[in-house]
């Protein structure tokens, strides 16, 4: 049986992520990003969903996305109700997860050609 390895027909793939690292292509990231199939944004200066500001999705929000992921860490963690309005006043919808769960939702979206954008919090980021 012949096997082949699938790549994406985006430029960022990711492909491990937990509440400490993630690798993003052959990138160890450490700190907290933003991550959309065609930009990366790095040192993404949030440190907790429980401190965030509305305007720290700002960054997200200009890859103008149908879907926002938020991924919060270890555990799930909901930020303040301004930064979820942030997205639902302008019509964009925001999931808030762990980041295992986010890092798999978010593949599957990506590799369907969503407009979706990950904001993936790291432990220590900031």
């Amino acid at each position: 049986m012949l096997l082949s390895r699938e790549l994406p027909d985006y430029t960022y793939s990711l492909r491990s992520a937990d509440g400490h690292q993630a690798r993003v292509n052959d990138q160890v990231l450490t700190r907290s990003f933003v991550l959309a199939p065609n930009h990366l944004v790095e040192n993404w200066p949030v440190a907790s969903a429980t401190t965030m500001r509305a305007d720290d999705l700002d960054v997200a929000l200009d890859q103008d996305p149908e879907l926002i992921i938020l991924a919060t860490g270890e555990r799930q963690v909901f930020p303040a109700a301004a930064v979820m309005a942030s997205c639902l006043t302008r019509g964009i919808g925001i999931e808030v997860m762990n980041n295992a769960s986010a890092a798999r939702t978010y593949n599957v979206l990506a590799g369907e050609n969503r407009r979706v954008v990950m904001a993936f919090i790291l432990d220590g980021a900031g």
